[in-house]
Order: structure tokens, then C-alpha cells, then sequence
């Protein structure tokens, strides 16, 4: 449904968008990830037509965007970073004017859609006010609800939640989650939150160029702590139970972890070995007060990748 053909951006001698490629179906909510400068919204531009590519192209249901604009842009909705608002209208009376842009019939399709669009966006209790009057949160609504307005096939939206507080990025979040099963979403972020929440795919932009394209479960598997167990030994018996640790089958390293009694275990090579270090404390009596899984951030692997492409 969303497709980015070997796009290319250049400014002169700086090029910002490097050949990238990458598709998008329906179902998919692709979080497009990428440091500040990477190249996200340049991207973004790129493939809803508001900026014209150097080279490569972008089709949106088959409609190339450079060929044939106006078919593509029928089937896409666009939120853009600090999307522009008219702050004296009121959010009804935005709707009816985005309703007009769009060329929907008011006397049939647009009542439908503007309920449609009231309930999904959560917003019919501000259907008359003024948008100036407005939290940041619900105006970040009002954007998104002027992008599904015409219920199109494919949803793009830069930094949808950007500056929001927790319950107002929540509620965005359960707005994108209600629809991702219909359409095809492409969610420009850097909040690695954000795609452990609504993604199922993931690419990586830094210097221009894609990085990763892979789902998170994937690149969860690029932290070096991957297939580690955290082992908590009770206070003073932390060399007793790191040299049991040790002899466990499939351990291959036993290290402190940040100063206390808590130690990363290593497997080897595949090995799972949480389970093992259970029935092994078990039979030996260990001293310990958990075992767990390590952790896991995302924004670790993001910082890891992003930092040796910079370097």
C-alpha cells in the first residue's frame, strides 16, 4: 500500500535521504525510527508529495506520487509534525473546511464521517469549541482527525505524540491501535516506547540510509544481553552462588551487574538457561532471591546502532 522507491534527497552537496526503500501492507504499523537529522520527516515529505524526491519515486495504492499525485494523495491521510490548525475555527468547522479541501459531499458522505471521525478521535466533547482553546493533546486529536477524515487506506504521521503527557499520548496510542488492523500506518518517532507499543515492524534511518527494517522481536535480539538470565543472590553469599552459577550446563560467563548482588548470566552459543539455574538452585539451596529474564530495551539497540553508524 506504501511504497518507498530508492528515494533520494539532496541540498546541495548534503544529502539527507540516502536510497531508501521500504513497503508498507495493510495491517502493518511501520515505526519509522531514526536520531534527530536521520532523515525521518525529509522521508516523510517525500513519499505524501510535499517535497519532491532527487531521485526515486514513492507509490501509495500503486499511484506513483511524482505521476499520477492527486490519485496517491486521495488514498493517503498525513499528519504532520506541529500540523498546522486554524486556531479560530472550531473543531466542527475545521472538520467541514478539511471536509471541502478533501472534495466530500457534505450533504451525504461528510455528517457520517465527521461522527465517525468524533468518536474514533475521542472529541465530541469539544465538537464546538474553538481549536485556540485547546490542550496540546486534543489538538494533536484534531490532527489526526482532519488524516482520517476521508477513511483512507494508508495513515502517515510524524511524531504523532510528541510533547504529549503520559495519558495523552495514551489515548493517541489507543486511537492508532483501533485502526491498524485496516490500514497501513507509517509512524515516524523517536520514542522507542512507542513501537514496543503499536509496531510491527521497524526501520531505522541514521545518516540518510536504512539501518534496519525488521520487527521488534528481531532487533530485541540485537541487545547484547539477549538469551541472559539476572540471578539476585541474597547479601553475603554472592561468591558461594556465582560459583555454582558457574556449573550450571550451558553458562558460559557469570558477571557482576551495576556494584550489588546482582549477576548477568551468560549462555552459550543458543542455550536457555533460565530453567536450568532454577533446578539447579533448587537441588543446591542456593542463596538467591530471583532469577529473571534480563532486561531488554529497545533504546539500548537503537543507541547502539545509531552510534557506530555516526562513528
Amino acid at each position: 500500500m506504501i511504497e518507498s522507491d530508492k528515494l533520494v534527497k539532496d541540498y546541495g552537496r548534503l544529502r539527507a535521504v540516502d536510497h531508501v526503500t521500504f513497503t508498507v501492507k495493510k495491517g502493518d504499523v511501520l515505526g519509522f525510527l531514526g536520531p534527530n537529522g536521520a532523515g525521518k520527516s525529509t522521508t516523510m515529505k517525500m513519499i505524501t508529495g510535499f517535497v519532491a524526491p532527487s531521485s526515486g519515486t514513492a507509490r501509495i495504492g500503486g499511484h506513483d506520487i511524482r505521476e499520477k499525485p492527486v490519485e496517491a494523495k486521495r488514498l493517503l491521510g498525513y499528519l504532520p509534525e506541529n500540523g498546522p490548525l486554524y486556531p479560530e475555527m472550531t473543531v466542527a468547522e475545521f472538520l467541514l473546511f478539511m471536509a471541502d479541501m478533501r472534495g466530500l459531499d457534505r450533504a451525504s458522505v461528510t455528517p457520517k464521517a465527521l461522527d465517525r471521525v468524533f468518536e474514533i478521535c475521542h472529541l465530541d466533547t469539544v465538537r464546538h469549541a474553538p481549536i485556540e482553546t485547546l490542550s496540546k493533546g486534543f489538538r494533536q486529536r484534531v490532527g489526526m482527525a482532519q488524516a482520517i477524515l476521508h477513511d483512507p487506506p494508508c495513515l502517515i504521521m510524524d511524531e504523532p505524540t510528541d510533547g504529549l503527557d503520559p495519558n495523552q499520548k495514551r489515548e493517541v496510542r489507543k486511537v492508532i491501535a483501533s485502526m491498524a488492523a485496516e490500514k497501513a500506518i507509517v509512524l515516524s518517532t523517536h520514542i522507542l516506547e512507542e513501537v514496543e507499543a503499536m509496531c510491527s515492524r521497524v526501520v531505522i534511518i541514521a545518516g540518510g540510509r536504512i539501518l534496519v527494517d525488521e520487527t521488534p522481536a528481531a532487533l530485541r535480539k540485537r541487545h547484547p544481553h539477549y538469551g541472559c538470565a539476572v540471578l539476585k543472590a541474597k547479601p553475603g553469599e554472592e561468591e558461594s552462588v556465582t560459583k555454582a552459577a558457574r556449573q550450571v550446563e550451558g553458562v558460559a560467563e557469570v558477571s557482576a551487574l551495576n556494584g550489588s548482588a546482582a549477576f548477568l548470566v551468560r549462555p552459550r552459543g543458543d542455550a536457555s538457561i533460565r530453567a536450568a539455574l532454577w533446578e539447579a538452585a533448587r537441588r543446591g539451596q542456593w542463596a538467591i532471591d530471583s532469577i529473571e529474564d534480563a532486561p531488554l530495551p529497545l533504546d539500548e539497540v537503537f543507541a547502539r546502532l545509531t552510534k557506530s553508524q555516526a562513528s
